[in-house]
């Protein structure tokens, strides 16, 4: 692989810590917009001599300008799961992204790589999934060279998600006596029945070496690549492996759905009085939580080779650090 200089957003977040350590370890040199470079320091820990910290604000069209310039690629990491103060879906998603990308265009570089969630639509029932869509129109209408990536559910040991989970399963996070996760409810010809949603983890590792392999694969300029594990698990099933991987003995507790729609509803509404943030989740959550997150991973095989690891392989291997 020709080594580069590449420009990251989002470094010092869970995907951009991964992304930043392969590029590193490929030889490339990395720039990182961080907005502290003292926490930064203590992120990354000793700072490679190729790593490069630019401090600034994304929402800043200078500070993107002086990130990308000199770079000969951009991966535009930054992303929220959850709306909180000024940190807007809109804001982060499509203002962000509009930013970074006309630096880029003004900068003269042309590789650009963007992370975008599965499930991204104009017709999403969730802000996150419709807000990251806009950000990917906002990709594909500029005039750069781009990969834009929709992983599904990332897991490792520094994840959000799966230091929940495991805080979880020993009874440490409320609601401390069950695992909870999001179902939903479907007719059929037979009445109404209880789903559980199937999911594909992808490990945080594998989909930082997906970014990193992008970069001069031509087959994966101007597509869309879904990312996801190789190994469909249903949700209630993936709390289990969770628990049961734990070091420890801890309280067995069960895995219980709750309907995703009552849930969204009860998160809109405390939204509406200003309550929202008391609750664990918000409504979009709830509703994107209640989906199936699957995916074909043939086309990412293809422009790709992508070949990620299984879920309980990859767990068996950190649940130690959880």
């Amino acid at each position: 692989m020709q080594a580069s200089t590449i420009a990251v957003t989002g470094a010092t977040g869970f995907v951009g810590r991964s992304v930043v350590r392969e590029l590193l370890s490929k030889g490339h040199a990395v720039r990182a917009l961080v907005r502290d470079r003292v926490k930064a320091t203590e992120t990354f820990g000793q700072i490679d001599n190729n790593l490069e910290l630019i401090v600034g604000d994304i929402l800043i069209p200078a500070d993107c300008r002086s990130l990308v310039n000199g770079a000969d690629v951009c991966i535009n990491l930054v992303g929220i799961i959850r709306e909180q103060g000024p940190a807007t879906f809109d804001r982060m998603h499509i203002e962000a992204t509009r930013n970074i990308v006309r630096a880029c265009e003004q900068s003269g570089v042309n590789r650009f790589l963007q992370m975008s969630a599965l499930g991204a639509s104009p017709l999403a029932a969730a802000e996150y999934a419709t807000s990251k869509f806009e950000g990917e129109r906002v990709v594909r209408n500029s005039n750069l060279t781009w990969t834009i990536f929709r992983p599904g559910l990332i897991h490792g040991p520094d994840g959000a998600f799966t230091q929940l989970a495991a805080d979880w399963a020993k009874g440490q996070k409320p609601p401390h006596f069950f695992m909870p996760y999001f179902s939903r409810s479907e007719r059929d010809e037979h009445g109404s029945r209880t789903v559980v949603p199937t999911v594909q983890p992808v490990f945080v590792d594998d989909v930082a070496k997906a970014f990193c392999d992008a970069i001069n694969r031509d087959e994966s300029f101007g597509e869309i690549e879904p990312l996801v594990g190789c190994e469909p698990i249903a949700f209630d099933d993936m709390l289990r492996a969770i628990r049961d991987a734990l070091p420890s003995d801890g309280p067995n507790l069960a895995a219980i759905g709750l309907p995703g729609q009552i849930a969204a509803m009860k998160a809109k509404m405390a939204g509406m009085i200003g309550m929202g943030a008391l609750l664990p989740f918000d409504e979009g959550m709830a509703l994107m939580g209640q989906q199936d997150a699957t995916a074909d991973l043939t086309k990412a095989r293809a422009d790709l080779g992508f070949t990620p690891v299984g879920f309980t392989e990859t767990l068996a291997g950190y649940a130690h650090k959880l």
